[in-house]
């Protein structure tokens, strides 16, 4: 195993343990809050500005490590605040819950466009796709375990105890980025600078296909609102098919990652043509349901994969941390946009909804058919 394979599986073991300890607190965010009495609008309030901050400050910390060229101090800092949820096993009041919350999704912005800036040089070697595929992998046995390892702790304890626990995965997040540190100093390394290239307007067009295919795409809350309001399923089983959704997510990132890596940007063209099948999840029966559910891992898997690939093929290495921020911050401008369209038309009708999820992506895909006659 050559030494850009080994960078990769270390950085999937940080973000593995990483993922198991936000998204186990974040599977109890919505009942912890609620001991403290708030409401339905505060705490879509507190999710809503975390996710917005969680974004908009990649442009900045993206641009940062490359002015810097400090991306292990970005990534460090960032990871670092992912101690604020250990520290909610002593939050006393739903104020001190919700800036402890906020300070992890800012955690997240802060490393997100420096460590995968690391992860394309050393991607180059090994190629894009798979690079990108083993570590959404190993990413995604961590969101699934998360939740789990709190769920069993909350059976014989509280919320406080769960959070506690995870300071275990924390420490172990912060021990792995230690080693990787002090094993690869100098990620960049791994990939030799190019000449300048014209590829401004490419990586443009590239955004604007980013924003128009995830603006069609329900996120998994809308999913699960409708499965609950309608009786689809029990509210236990929603759980269980996110977690089905992000164990495909994990297959379906290594599949589409060497297959970004053999055919290239060609394979992008399945994100637009996947996302209206999601739509299966907003039926009333089980077998459909599980039908969309899994459609929406895959695409999951293609976004956390081949989209995040296809940004190093088109930006120089000096530019890559601010491109990882553009990219970043127009996937989630995205989601709130489509989040609000997709809420709002699901409630007028879901011929609206459709429509409208028909029509962006087809747009998605004459835009990314004519990136690839250029690229």
């Amino acid at each position: 195993m050559n030494r850009a394979a080994k960078f990769i599986l270390l950085m999937g073991l940080v973000s593995l343990f990483g993922d198991v300890t936000y998204e186990g607190a974040r599977s109890v965010t919505g009942p912890f809050l609620a001991t403290f009495g708030v409401s339905a609008v505060l705490l879509g309030l507190v999710s809503g500005f975390g996710e917005f901050l969680g974004y908009a400050f990649r442009l900045l910390s993206g641009y940062l490590a490359d002015r810097t060229n400090q991306y292990w101090l970005m990534t460090f800092i960032g990871y670092a605040m992912i101690l604020s949820i250990p520290f909610l096993a002593l939050a006393g009041s739903w104020e001190v819950a919700a800036v402890l919350l906020i300070l992890e999704r800012v955690g997240k912005a802060l490393r997100s466009p420096a460590r995968d800036a690391m992860l394309s040089f050393a991607a180059k070697e090994i190629g894009r796709g798979w690079g990108f595929g083993i570590h959404e992998a190993m990413d995604q046995i961590g969101a699934v375990a998360g939740p789990i390892i709190l769920s069993a702790a909350l059976l014989s304890y509280g919320y406080r105890e769960g959070f506690a626990l995870l300071t275990i995965p924390a420490i172990l997040t912060l021990l792995v980025l230690s080693l990787a540190k002090i094993e690869y100093p100098t990620p960049q390394k791994f990939e030799v600078p190019k000449k300048e290239s014209k590829t401004t307007g490419k990586f443009w067009l590239y955004t604007f296909f980013v924003f128009t295919s995830i603006m069609g795409f329900a996120s998994f809350p809308i999913i699960a609102y409708h499965l609950k309001v309608n009786s689809v399923v029990s509210d236990a089983l929603i759980p269980l098919l996110y977690a089905v959704a992000m164990g495909i997510d994990g297959l379906f990132a290594l599949i589409s990652g060497k297959g970004y890596d053999r055919i290239g940007f060609r394979i992008l063209t399945l994100i637009p043509i996947f996302i209206p099948f999601t739509l299966l999840s907003f039926s009333d029966s089980l077998i459909t349901v599980l039908a969309g559910v899994a459609i929406w891992g895959a695409v999951m898997g293609m976004q956390e994969t081949v989209m995040r690939g296809a940004v190093a093929d088109l930006t120089n290495v000096e530019k890559r941390g601010t491109a990882y921020g553009i990219f970043n911050a127009a996937y989630g401008l995205a989601w709130l946009v489509g989040g609000v369209v997709i809420g709002s038309l699901y409630d007028l009708s879901m011929s609206y909804l459709a429509a409208f999820v028909i029509t962006v992506e087809i747009v998605a895909f004459l835009v990314v058919l004519k990136l690839q006659r250029i690229v």
